[in-house]
């Protein structure tokens, strides 16, 4: 019977696997990320009750207790939580990821099954627990130094000091000779070893994240997501669990190669951006001056270029999501499209504070994804453009990535706004981007500024366009 029910569990741990794979898959475009996520819920469904139903678990009450009221919890938050606040969201929960790792692991230590090990068998063990708790410290630390980020709550320009390399390299060394002290120690007299690195990692995930400034938030973000799989993967290993073991290296391996993408994205050294040991600025350079003249347009004038232009682009930021500016501007977009006129919107893979942000945005508000196109398939067409509308947008159409080595953001391919004929850039105020960095597109001879709430100006340049 035991043999039956071990089977059966095994069975459905596969199936789990097999969804969260296809939910992977899913996710990977527009079209099929429903799909995608439906998936992924009946896959975890599916792991939980095989995990609580399964041989030598006991306490069901209080599991199914803790289970119902975390899930109340989680329906509450994200029904609460608006879409400008989902980057600092997935980053507070990275960090639950971590702190669970952790004490799974100091768990795992004291439970006497372990301690009755011996041998290899034992070592193994406890290489397992310490790798656990120091990949699941520095993601609990560093997660919710994202979330303050994010969240403006800590300030978004990086810690840079002299040394700081070498002190990050010397904590490292010191977490490789606590593992040796570790898996030395008779009985549990290693808790000391372990409570020093876990301090040690813990420091060492505030300063990964500090080290690294705004404008690479999305990356580190995406990041957290890789090392949080590897956390709960180390999880896995500790408690003997084959689905963890499996869904934690697809979240960490997927969390990877995302933020890899992203960095060739920005051209930028993966490594670069995660250890904040340099790009982006040329040390020594004085930046450029800033040479030209702010103008600015009303309502009627932008709707009167918009009635001229043939061909046109929205480009948008995370402006557009604090305004919830989606639904007018797909409005705006129906309303030129039955004018005749040929509309696209051209996404940065960084724009907004989360990876595919902008995308999720526009889903959201029903826009038709064949007019949704990547930065590498619209900057060709930037010069037969009539007009561009940046809407909230400000690092990712910055010209200063190009032609400035003393920018912050220098080396980054981004949208190529300037060269159309007419760029129209919709902000609050003339305030710098995520990066900290000034904006020469403001001041070119063929952009305008339309101040105001991006939600308010695309629905009074619709009243003018309807009229």
């Amino acid at each position: 019977m035991i043999e039956i029910a071990k089977e059966i569990q095994t069975a459905a741990y596969l199936f789990a696997s097999i969804l969260f794979i296809l939910s992977l898959s899913g996710l990977s475009s527009q079209e099929s990320a429903k799909r995608g996520v439906l998936y992924g819920i009946v896959g975890m469904i599916v792991a939980i009750l095989a995990t609580v139903m399964g041989r030598g678990v006991e306490g069901h009450i209080y599991i199914i207790a803790a289970i119902a009221i975390a899930s109340v919890i989680g329906i509450m938050v994200a029904r609460k939580v608006e879409m400008t606040a989902m980057p600092q969201l997935v980053a507070i929960l990275h960090s639950f990821v971590g702190l669970a790792a952790v004490l799974v692991g100091f768990g795992s230590y004291l439970d006497p099954s372990t301690q009755n090990l011996s041998g290899a068998e034992h070592t193994i063990h406890l290489v397992e627990v310490f790798i656990g708790i120091f990949i699941g410290a520095i993601t609990f630390t560093g997660s919710i130094i994202a979330w303050g980020k994010l969240d403006g709550k800590v300030p978004s320009k990086p810690w840079s000091f002299s040394g700081l390399q070498l002190m990050n390299l010397t904590l490292l060394v010191a977490c490789v000779v606590l593992g040796v002290l570790f898996c030395k120690a008779e009985g549990t007299s290693g808790m000391l070893y372990l409570g020093i690195m876990t301090a040690i990692a813990s420091f060492i995930g505030v300063v990964l994240v500090m080290a690294i400034g705004g404008g690479d938030m999305p990356v580190v973000v995406s990041m957290l997501n890789s090392y949080s799989g590897w956390a709960a993967s180390a999880a896995g290993f500790m408690l003997g669990n084959d689905l963890l073991i499996v869904t934690g290296a697809l979240v960490g391996s997927s969390g990877a190669i995302l933020s890899m993408h992203m960095c060739h994205a920005m051209n930028r050294s993966f490594f670069s951006v995660i250890f904040a040991s340099g790009g982006g600025a040329a040390k020594g350079l004085e930046k450029k001056a800033i040479e030209g003249e702010v103008t600015s347009l009303n309502h009627e004038e932008v709707a009167t270029l918009l009635k001229e232009a043939k061909s046109v682009v929205i480009v948008p930021g995370y402006g557009m999501a604090v305004a919830k500016a989606q639904y007018p501007i797909y409005d705006l977009v129906q309303t030129l499209r039955k004018a005749g006129k040929n509309v696209r919107f051209a996404i940065h893979p960084v724009a907004g504070r989360l990876p595919g942000h902008m995308n999720v945005l526009l889903a959201e508000a029903n826009v038709p994804y064949d007019i949704v196109l990547e930065m590498d398939e619209i900057n060709d067409d930037m010069p037969d453009t009539d007009v561009v509308m940046v809407i909230g947008a400000n690092d990712v159409v910055n010209p200063s990535a190009q032609d400035d080595p003393a920018s912050s953001i220098y080396g980054m391919p981004v949208i190529e706004a300037w060269k159309a004929e007419k760029v129209i850039i919709m902000k609050r105020s003339m305030s710098a981007g995520y990066s900290g960095e000034d904006n020469p597109l403001f001041y070119k001879p063929n952009s305008e500024m339309l101040y105001g709430d991006a939600k308010a100006s695309v629905e009074k340049i619709l009243t003018y366009l309807k009229a």
